[in-house]
């Protein structure tokens, strides 16, 4: 088992282990053996920025670093998946895993893994393709549904799909599966599906899209007759909910929530306010966090805090245009956000309403303080481990679950 400890001592500003220490971190706790307040620190991030690009706002990027104070531990449960890419929890606090290549596993708490889950259809696993973001049926104990997002294959090309199917009582496969929605249109790439999913409060299904990467498809995160880069409402038959922003105008897709994405991979929904909240890639920096507003558009490719990958801009190279919404944060350079919780467990209570992000290149998760839907704080979890951390939840259990694309599922507890 690999582990790392970590505790904090109130008022101590100590930086985190360097990225070639491949030592635990060990901080101590207050005599008292109580969590002290928050400390602020500078940013977490040392590196220089891609762009000479201004924030609209104070603390939009580079927020000022905190540590925690609570001892907690990272603890790997098993490190025998293949490429996770999604996990949830099942009612007794099992988690369930979607691996790349196109399988379902059951994980115990203790780590031990189930066969393959059968009965899932084909997936485009080349690029960033697979199976991808999954989540059950707020009924599952009834109904035992599940949801998922994958990159199916059809002969005019590979697009972001959802379908659903009954878990079998043996938990060996999945029953009936069926695909309910498809973001068109199609197109011959394997790069930007977007991928996650949610059940919001009515039980209607939030999906995130991308742009599908490539210049040629990029426009269309600005288009209202196209799925690309977009985050969508659907019903559990997969048609479009009643009252969504677009309903009824006139060459829009009726499931359309929001618009102007480039590559959400970062679903989650605020414990208290209720809000949607998503992250997104950017290109060479510029990579988003967003409190989602139903019809609104989030910018790209109009606007963005990013350069090309070859280092040119990316249009215009604004940041800012009336009309198009500002990022609540961003990163520059990119720590490449994918799946995302907020925290709300009275196990670590200075956890509560945190935002933590897995990150890929930046190959840590993310914790951020946000109030009043500001983030005024920044830390790095697991930073020592050197894994790329594709998706994260809370536990039943109130602890973090954590996969990586090495193929680590980890549990980060109170210690």
């Amino acid at each position: 088992m690999t582990k790392t400890r970590l505790t904090m001592a109130a008022g101590l500003l100590l930086t985190l282990a360097s990225c070639g220490d491949n030592t635990s971190e060990q901080f101590q706790t207050d005599q008292s053996g109580g969590a002290a307040p928050t400390v602020a620190a500078p940013p977490v991030e040392t590196k220089e920025p891609n762009t000479a690009y201004q924030p609209a706002f104070p603390a939009q990027t580079r927020a000022a670093g905190v540590k925690s104070t609570t001892a907690y531990e990272g603890k790997v449960l098993t490190d025998g998946l293949e490429k996770p890419w999604g996990l949830t929890s099942m009612p007794d606090g099992r988690l369930i895993i979607t691996e790349k290549a196109g399988t379902m596993r059951i994980a115990s708490l203790s780590g031990e893994l189930s066969a393959p889950i059968t009965g899932i259809p084909k997936v485009n696993a080349e690029g960033q393709g697979g199976l991808l973001g999954i989540r059950l049926d707020p009924d599952f104990e009834q109904n035992r549904m599940v949801y998922w997002v994958f990159s199916e294959p059809l002969p005019e090309g590979n697009l972001t799909s959802v379908a659903k199917g009954k878990l079998s009582a043996d938990e060996k496969k999945i029953e009936g599966a069926t695909v309910i929605y498809r973001a068109t249109p199609a197109y011959d790439g394997t790069l930007h599906y977007g991928g996650r999913i949610l059940f919001d409060k009515e039980d209607n299904l939030i999906i995130s899209t991308g742009e599908r990467s490539d210049t040629v498809t990029r426009p269309q995160a600005q288009h209202l007759d196209s799925s690309l880069g977009k985050i969508i409402r659907i019903t559990k038959a997969g048609e479009p909910v009643g009252g969504n922003p677009f309903e009824g105008e006139a060459g829009a897709k009726p499931e359309i929530y929001s618009y102007g994405h480039r590559n959400v991979q970062g679903l989650a929904f605020h414990p208290e306010t209720g809000d949607l909240w998503e992250n997104e890639f950017g290109p060479r920096g510029g990579d988003e966090l967003n409190r989602i507003e139903a019809g609104k558009n989030y910018g790209w490719p109009t606007i963005t805090y990013g350069i090309e990958y070859g280092g040119g801009k990316v249009g215009e190279g604004i940041t800012q245009k009336e009309g198009l919404e500002q990022p609540v944060y961003y990163w520059d350079p990119s720590i490449s956000p994918s799946g995302m919780t907020f925290y709300s467990s009275d196990s670590i209570p200075e956890w509560n309403n945190n935002l933590f992000i897995g990150g890929l290149s930046g190959m840590h998760i993310a914790r951020l303080v946000i109030e009043d839907n500001k983030v005024v704080g920044e830390e790095r979890l697991l930073e020592s481990e050197k894994q790329r951390f594709r998706d994260i939840t809370q536990g039943k259990d109130g602890a973090l679950y954590a996969v990586t694309d090495q193929g680590r599922l980890y549990r980060v507890y109170k210690k």
